[in-house]
Parts: C-alpha cells; structure tokens; sequence
C-alpha cells in the first residue's frame, strides 16, 4: 500500500507527494483547493517556544511574495544575543512543514521558517540552523545520518473528579478509568500526527497526585526516529498542539521539569540512531556496535555541558537528584534507568515473539535492527530542542574523533544501580552533573571549543547562553528549596510554562 494513502496529514494525501517535496505551487495549489486566506509564519525563540505572526492573503500575488520573500522581524526581542542596533531579521518558509492550524476557526495553514540575516544568508546563531550544521558536519564527519527522536513528558491539571482516584505515583500505562486524560492524549496525538508529527505512541507516565482539589495526571507522547531536523520541528509543534488543546478544554499543561516535592518530575528524553544507507548502524551481530560505543563516549565526555543545552532554568536541577529515576551521573548502560544514557531493548533476540504470541502467523521477516536507539535520559522540555538536538549531534560526532573513544566506552559502562548502598564505591569514581544552572554555565565555558569547532554553535549564541544561566544566580539554591516547600513552590511558579 502507498504510505500516502495511510498518511493522517491533509496536505500530503491531498498533494499526494511526501513532504520533502513540497514546492511553492503545491502550497498555492492546497490554499486554492481549501479555501485558506490565512496563513502563519511560526518559527522558535531563543526561549525554545513558537512564535507566531499572522497573514491574511490579499490575492495571488501577494500570497506569492511572502511564501517566496518572508517577512522581517526583530532578532533582539527573540534572541537575548542579538543586538538591537544590528537587529532586522528575514523570516522565510520552509514549504515541508506545512500544516493546517487544527485550533483556528478561520482557515489557517501554518509553516515552519528559517531565519536569515542582512545579507540574505542563514543566521549563523538561529536554533534551526544550528540544528542544520551539526547535523552537515555530522554527515560529511562520519559517513553516518544523525536522527533522533524525543519522549515528550507532560502534566495535565484539572479539577479532581474524586471518581476512581489513581494511586499516587503509580499512574504508569494506567487506564481509564484510573487514568483521566487518555481521550485528551489521543486528540493530541491525533492533532500532532495531522500537523506531519510521526507518533510511536502515548501513555499515561509514572507521576499522579491531587493537590488543592486538583488531579495533576502526568502523560508522555514518544516519537518515531527520523532525521534530527524534523524531529526538532515535531516537538515544537507538539508542545504548541498540547498547549493550545489543554486550554480549548479548560485543563493546564506543564512541561516543567518539576513541580512539587516527592512527585515524579518531566523529562525530555532523546533518543538516537546512526543511519548509513538506510540501515542502523546501532547493533552489530545482535549486540550494541563500536559505532554505537563511539557515540556514546563522545557523550560521555560532553554530558555536563549539555545540560546547558537541555536544562536551562533553577527547576531542572530540583529534578536531577539521586534515587527519583533521574540521571545524576556520567555512566551509561543496558536497559538501566539509573544511568544518563541507557541502551533500550532493540528486539535482537533470535527468536520470533510475533508467532509465538500468535500461533497461526506465518513467520516474520522484520528487519528489527532499524529499532535499536540509545537515550540520553537528563534533558527536559526547558530545552530549546533544536539547540538540544544540535549539542548531542555534535557530542556524538566528538567520539568518533576520539583516540580512546572505546575506552571511555568501557570505562563508562555500569549494569547495576548506581544508587543502591552497595555500589557506593563505583558512585563515587563517577564524574557527575552540575547541579545549577551557574554550575552548567562554568561547564560550558570549559567544553565551548567542542561546540564552536567547524563553525556549527557561533561564539555569540555560546556568550549568550552561558550569561543567560548564570543571570539565575543559583549555585545554592537546590540545597536551599528543596527544605521548603512554600519557596519551591515560588520558584516552580515562575517556570510553570518553561520551554
């Protein structure tokens, strides 16, 4: 069967044609057909969050200017590096990610665009373009695809319906009628998968309380592997699609990294596979590959500065703490929630579970190897994801240039919990996260070089994240909070919409 046929996204079955190559033509061609006279520019801030600006299309000729000129827009007021005397920026759309506005009741098609400076070339300190470059230099580094794909994990809160409470903290793949909001995670899975976002699946997580007559219910939507770029643009979207359906139903959402005291907090996990030709180069003779290990040493190395890149305010350090699931330390390891970077189960076993679950299947011949990943489990959804994206390609492609890189591997590698009493020896040798926003700033300035060589992060978008987390001024505020719950509240508050 054609994929297009089983695709949920209105414009691909109606152009019938992938969305890589979607033209200018085929754009006017779906406005035309749909009666659209309304179109929105959206692209991410500094603040990692879409923005928005809005036309309505006068005729023909003008709907042609800005689907081929863009627009201008003010660099300062997105992005805190960018001065105000140098500040006009072009904004232009990127026709592949097209999509119609589910929540707007005029008509609307959404794009996605790309910003460019004065002289009409790619700003050199845009998260999308820094996303493009690393993934460039990735390519022509390796050999290797970097893709990727994010676990979106998100609280909904609304009034307690004191029906069937769920037990608290104990809410994992739990169903109605425990679980409240499961229709509300299909609209949005259904709204996301609309907008060209490529769903593995949804399910209600581990965190479940009431609070103040209100049910706080934690779910997660997890994405498929796909080149890093569309999976930067796929999580943007989402975040933006469940926002806006959580306030058409009168519920909050909050992808804060944590929220209270003792409850399970939200990460944003990554997952990553190298791609040569369209086959993963993830497993070797069913078991993980040196391309695998070279990878994940580069992480290794780079792991405390990255949450620069995907821990960006005070409340992403209330949940890196030991013993909550959370990773603390640079270790990695197979299936092991303890660690930073965990090797998932990637059916390489020899046996065929589908026919043995049905005895009347004929044997399977799925190629399961596309399946095997490695997770980097500290980020959250604080994170500017194409910045995040882009600071593990480049951490990744760092252990291919490394001599030692399988050492590190080895080094590494842990197969117990590293919190229980009895591996407090083996806790103890390993290298650990920073525990501030101030602490991954100093990391930062350490580790820079890596992400400014060959050009993929600029010096001023580096200059301007180290300031940006050291303006929290938060070298001891975790020890602080974390002994009132009246002050972690406070600060909870202020970045209860972060990211």
């Amino acid at each position: 069967m054609n994929p297009i046929e089983l695709n949920t996204t209105d414009i691909v079955s109606f152009l019938r044609k992938p969305r890589a190559s979607f033209r200018k033509a085929d754009i006017k061609r779906f406005m035309k057909a749909k009666s659209i006279r309304h179109v929105n520019f959206m692209y991410a801030g500094g603040d990692g969050r879409l923005k928005t600006l809005n036309f309505v299309i006068n005729d023909d000729a003008y709907l042609d200017e800005i689907l081929t000129c863009g627009e201008r827009v003010d660099g300062s007021s997105l992005f805190s590096y960018i001065e105000a005397s140098s500040s006009d920026l072009y904004v232009i759309p990127r026709y592949s990610t097209a999509f119609v506005d589910p929540f707007a009741e005029l008509p609307t098609l959404c794009l996605l665009c790309s910003f460019f400076n004065k002289d009409g070339d790619p700003l050199e300190s845009s998260p999308e373009y820094t996303l493009a470059k690393a993934c460039s230099v990735f390519r022509k580094e390796t050999g290797l695809e970097f893709q990727a794909m994010g676990e979106l994990e998100y609280y909904v809160i609304a009034a307690d319906p004191m029906t069937f409470p769920a037990k608290d903290q104990r809410g994992y793949h739990e169903s109605a009628p425990f679980a409240k909001f499961g229709e509300f995670r299909q609209k949005c899975m259904l709204a996301i998968a609309q907008a060209g976002g490529r769903i593995k699946y949804g399910h209600s997580e581990v965190g479940n309380f009431t609070q103040d007559g209100l049910v706080y219910e934690q779910n997660e939507v997890e994405f498929l592997p796909c080149p890093a770029e569309d999976a930067a643009n796929q999580l943007s979207i989402a975040k933006w699609i469940i926002r806006n359906l959580g306030s058409k139903y009168g519920y909050d959402v909050t992808f804060a990294p944590k929220i209270t005291v003792g409850k399970a907090g939200s990460g944003l996990h990554i997952h990553m596979r190298l791609m040569k030709n369209g086959v993963n180069q993830m497993l070797r003779n069913g078991v993980i590959s040196d391309t695998a290990k070279r990878a994940i040493a580069g992480m290794m190395e780079l792991a405390p500065s990255i949450t620069a890149f995907g821990n960006r305010n005070p409340t992403s350090y209330l949940r890196l703490v030991p013993h909550q699931e959370a990773p603390t330390n640079v270790c990695w390891g197979d299936r092991n929630r303890s660690v930073l970077v965990r090797v998932p189960l990637g059916w390489s076993g020899k046996t065929d579970m589908c026919r043995q679950a049905n005895p009347a299947e004929t044997a399977s011949k799925y190629d399961t190897r596309q399946k095997q990943t490695v997770e980097m489990r500290s980020p959250d959804a604080s994170a500017n994801v194409y910045l995040l994206m882009a600071a593990l390609c480049v951490a990744c492609r760092r252990g291919f240039a490394m001599k030692d890189a399988l050492k590190v591997a080895d080094a590494t590698y842990v197969n117990v919990n590293i919190h229980k009493k009895e591996n407090a020896a083996l806790l103890k040798r390993l290298a650990t996260l920073p525990d501030s926003c101030a602490a991954s700033a100093d990391v930062l300035e350490r580790q820079r070089a890596a992400y400014e060589e060959k050009g993929v992060f600029s010096k001023a978008m580096i200059d301007g994240i180290i300031a940006e987390l050291k303006s929290f001024d938060d070298r001891t505020l975790r020890a602080k909070v974390m002994k009132s719950k009246y002050e972690m509240a406070e600060l909870v508050k202020n970045y209860f919409h972060c990211g």
